[in-house]
């Protein structure tokens, strides 16, 4: 996964009609599901009650890729009641773990 601005997370969107932020969901799935979790495809995003379904299973995806440091639980709620502020958090999350993965020599890179 790469390193991104929680503020380019939640700002963005606001100025670009959302679509930033499901650009956001599909590279952060995708990182997820190389990482091991089953999250997907974005299309269940666009259907009623799906989209709970998809927010649920890529909050999952988050608890396993922080390795329990974002619960399933938080994650579903961070994202279904908060949106972009909710994905800002997780960004967050997903920086931490990366710079603790970085700290044990893994690759980082950082996104444009």
């Amino acid at each position: 996964m790469k390193l991104r601005s929680p503020a380019a997370v939640f700002l963005l969107p606001f100025i670009t009609l959302f679509i930033s932020f499901l650009i956001w969901e599909v590279s952060t799935k995708k990182d997820m599901n190389e990482e091991g979790a089953n999250v997907p495809t974005i299309w269940l995003q666009i259907v009623p009650i799906l989209n709970y379904v998809w927010i649920w299973k890529y909050a999952g995806g988050a608890e396993l890729y922080t390795k329990g440091a974002v619960s399933q639980v938080g994650a579903f709620w961070l994202l279904a009641l908060l949106g972009p502020l909710g994905g800002a958090v997780l960004q967050s999350a997903y920086n931490k773990q990366i710079t603790a993965n970085s700290a044990s020599g893994a690759k980082v890179t950082v996104a444009a």
